[in-house]
């Protein structure tokens, strides 16, 4: 949404200063006639010139900015079948890898990230973990458990299951002191 919301204010920007530059191109290259007497005035000219060509080009780039299609970011993962097109969101994706990686018991507070390669679908899990399991174990648990489960809902290869742990959950349960 912000995303959307900058676009729209850079092409408001760029529209409105585009418009400004022109007119005080015309204006100082005397397509439009404008009195000038002295010296000072003619430097000034040149200055106010200089500047508005300058906003002039600046807005043209602004104006290609908004208006471009971003190209870079899949939003979603598109595949071909016999009957149609089928499209995956990232973010469906991303809730499948943090379902499956949730379900791994020792594993707390999962985050997940996608990317897209040549290789294949990458997927990067971040977590913590409770401390009374062996870390090793539960890791290659998840890599397993998240590589099955998202080929196995979307169909598409999964080439490689990062896991990073972050830390260890602290417990907030209090022990009562026995006196």
């Amino acid at each position: 949404m912000a995303k959307i919301l900058d676009r729209l204010l850079l092409f408001i920007y760029s529209l409105s200063i585009g418009i400004i530059s022109v007119i005080a191109i015309l204006l100082l290259t005397n397509v439009v006639p404008l009195s000038l007497n002295s010296t000072e005035e003619k430097n000034l000219l040149i200055v106010t010139l200089v500047v508005a060509v300058v906003l002039f080009l600046l807005s043209i780039r602004f104006f290609y900015i908004s208006v471009r299609r971003d190209r870079n970011s899949l939003p979603s993962i598109d595949q071909r079948t016999e009957y149609g097109d089928i499209q995956i969101s990232v973010e469906t994706i991303q809730n499948l890898a943090y379902k499956a990686a949730s379900r791994v018991r020792g594993i707390r507070e999962v985050k997940t990230r996608i990317r897209i390669t040549d290789a294949g679908m990458e997927v990067m899990v971040r977590a913590m973990v409770d401390g009374e399991s062996s870390i090793p174990a539960l890791t290659e648990e998840v890599q397993k458990q998240v590589h099955d489960h998202v080929e196995d809902i979307t169909g598409i290869p999964v080439s490689y299951v990062s896991v990073y742990i972050a830390n260890l959950v602290q417990s907030t349960t209090v022990k009562n002191r026995v006196e």
